[in-house]
């Protein structure tokens, strides 16, 4: 019987360990399509052909997206967990950064800056499938500017170089070291330990005191507390070399109060790493220089000025210096693994983006009338903006765990109480459970790619004012703060937004139906013709559906979710029936030349409460071109609601917002 049961233990571990296999075997093969399609964009020399790739790059994306997710929920350590989320950050915002800087190489293929604005997403993505390679094979890491790096004695997976703990883990060691001496005592072996540990924790705090941004106040303390410490210890290993070695068993009294002397002064030296890391951090949000150098530098690029450009790049510079050293303390006060890492990965973030708003500034400088590199610099100027905020979401997290608070991080985007989120007592955020919520993940970065897919179709046509391709950016910009909703970011922030904005969204694909009804009917009869008919029939039946899922009446977490769930998937199948339609609509107008405009329409504006929006101003979330203005009914008073406008660079919070532009 025991020998059967060690039998089928067996088989059942390793039927398991060939199942595992399985799967990263499916990863990387995924992991291999994304690279072979980013050497095709790479390759790339025609508008067309690229529109091909990024379709193609698209899909394969959507597919690693899935298995990575999986694989990072199948992980069991946590710090291999974090490291895979970064990775998987990454790519995703890589791939609005990746569709304009190549739009922009293809508009202006010599410009120098604009290549290397392009090679630098292309090097910050191939970095970050590497790091999904070796943490989905073996959980190791691999170093560069976008990874995880190894450190030593077992800390969080990723330290400030590859020999040197942070601050928290040398305190921790040698504050272990210390208790240690209540069982050992101090003998030579103990001795040597406690002088090593001491020794790292002091270079640990090299980067406090060497950093440019730390005041001089802060400086002197922590020079003058580890000069203390040492001088605790130097006490406490007198006292224990000095015990006699008969009583050595007997805790002696003088040599408890030594180590609670030394374990005091550790205590207190944390405590000021801590205030000068916070301090370093809060000067960076007082000065908010952020949005001063990004409008500055959208404005002399668009005046042509380069070498005002070049002045404000190296502030630029200096700024993201001072960003990266506030990371780099952060990384050193963190008090758990997923810390550390995010801490390290947001420093690689700024690094990298650092480059890049420059070379794009730079091109917008050289070509100050190119809508494409206007666009292309806006892509960057927003995710340097979404980095700051998740710099100061990191802020806040680590001070709770300093502080002693539970690390817990609420989804705040599903679903609200009450029937569709309508209610408007005290807004409760649900729990949603690891399975829900990387299912809203991945419709969520499906919705993304498909947004993508269809900017890059709509940018094939060179009329500006074409009907076709504003009403479907319309509905491109409106999937894509459906994306935005399903990361908790945008200006739709209950089910009840998002229902709304999905009944704006089937309006929105009635009147493309009609306007391509009426371009449809220039097109001489034949294959492309009937190809056209027959993508152009799916949409009122795509309408059709997302609308009565939209009236459906709910009650309770779970089918409010199941509804927001619907409602995507089929917001995603209108949206990509719309990318075929006007895919079809571009082959008829360039096959005939048909000199099609239709009427102008105003650009869409999401629409929200009026109670909430000087909130979304402020996020940036409603744009709007000058001197348009349109109304919307509301979704259930029927009362008209203006669109309001913004005018500011970083008010807008997407790159998508300006995917309007023609190229």
């Amino acid at each position: 019987m025991v020998r059967a049961a060690r039998q089928l233990l067996s088989a059942i571990t390793k039927v398991l360990i060939l199942a595992d296999r399985v799967v990263i075997k499916q990863l990387l093969t995924a992991k291999e399509k994304v690279l072979g399609s980013l050497s095709y964009i790479d390759s790339c020399t025609s508008f067309a052909e690229f529109v091909k790739a990024f379709s193609q790059f698209g899909n394969e994306m959507v597919e690693l997206a899935h298995l990575s997710g999986d694989r990072q929920n199948d992980l069991k350590s946590e710090k291999s967990r974090t490291q895979m989320g970064s990775a998987r950050a990454v790519l995703e915002k890589s791939t609005m950064m990746l569709l304009t800087t190549a739009k922009t190489l293809l508009r202006h293929p010599e410009c120098i800056t604009a290549r290397q604005n392009r090679d630098c997403v292309f090097t910050q993505m191939r970095k970050a499938l590497d790091i999904i390679h070796y943490v989905a094979t073996n959980g190791g890491h691999v170093s560069g500017d976008v990874s995880p790096s190894t450190t030593i004695n077992g800390d969080s997976g990723i330290s400030l170089s590859q020999h040197q703990p942070t601050a928290f883990k040398a305190i921790k060691d040698f504050e272990d070291q210390v208790e240690m001496t209540r069982v050992t005592l101090v003998g030579p072996h103990t001795e040597a330990k406690l002088l090593g540990a001491l020794e790292t924790l002091i270079e640990t705090m090299q980067d406090f005191t060497d950093s440019a941004y730390t005041s001089h106040e802060h400086r002197e303390r922590i020079l003058m507390l580890c000069e203390k410490l040492r001088h605790e210890l130097a006490l406490l290993l007198r006292i224990g070399t000095n015990l006699d070695q008969k009583v050595s068993s007997v805790m002696s009294q003088d040599l408890e109060m030594a180590i609670l002397k030394t374990r005091e002064a550790s205590r207190t030296l944390k405590k000021q790493v801590i205030d000068t890391a916070m301090d370093q951090a809060s000067d960076v949000f007082k000065l908010n220089e952020d949005h001063e150098l990004l409008a500055a530098l959208k404005s002399a690029g668009l005046s042509g000025l380069k070498e005002r450009v070049d002045e404000l790049s190296v502030k630029f510079e200096e700024h993201a210096d001072q960003l990266m050293e506030v990371c780099k303390l952060l990384k050193h006060i963190s008090g758990t693994e997923s810390l550390v890492i995010w801490s390290e990965h947001i420093e690689s973030i700024f690094k990298c983006q650092t480059a890049e708003v420059i070379q794009a500034s730079k091109t917008l400088a050289s070509y100050p009338v190119s809508k494409i590199a206007n666009e292309n610099f806006e892509v960057f100027a927003n995710a340097w903006v979404t980095q700051i905020n998740d710099l100061s979401v990191l802020v806040k997290d680590v001070n709770d765990i300093c502080q002693g608070k539970a690390n817990r991080q609420v989804y705040l985007s599903l679903p609200r109480p009450g029937k569709h989120g309508a209610t408007t007592r005290g807004m409760k955020p649900v729990h949603l459970s690891t399975e829900e919520q990387a299912k809203i993940a991945k419709l969520g970065l499906e919705m993304k790619l498909i947004t993508s897919e269809m900017d890059a179709e709509a940018e094939k046509w060179e009329e500006p004012e074409n009907e076709i391709v504003r009403r479907a950016k319309n509905m491109s910009s409106m999937a894509f703060s459906i994306y935005l909703f399903t990361r908790g970011e945008g200006p739709l922030k209950t089910t009840q937004d998002l229902f709304t904005q999905a009944e704006y969204f089937v309006e929105e694909g009635a009147k493309l139906f009609k306007t391509v009804k009426e371009f449809a009917s220039q097109v001489p009869s034949g294959v492309h013709k009937t190809e056209l008919t027959t993508f152009l029939d799916r949409l009122p039946v795509y309408c059709q559906q997302l609308n009565f899922t939209i009236k459906l009446q709910t009650v309770g977490k779970a089918a409010t979710f199941n509804k927001v769930d619907k409602v995507i998937q089929e917001t995603k199948c209108l949206m990509n029936a719309v990318s075929k339609v006007v895919n079809a609509c571009f082959i008829c107008e360039t096959k005939y030349n048909i000199n099609y405009r239709g009427h102008v329409v105003s650009k869409w504006c999401p629409a929200v409460p009026s109670s909430t929006s000087s909130a979304l101003v402020e996020a940036g979330a409603l744009v709007v071109d000058a001197g348009e203005r349109e109304s919307v009914r509301s979704s259930n008073g029927g009362r008209p609601e203006p669109f309001r406008r913004s005018s500011s660079l970083t008010n807008k919070p997407t790159s998508h917002s300006s995917s309007h532009d023609q190229l």
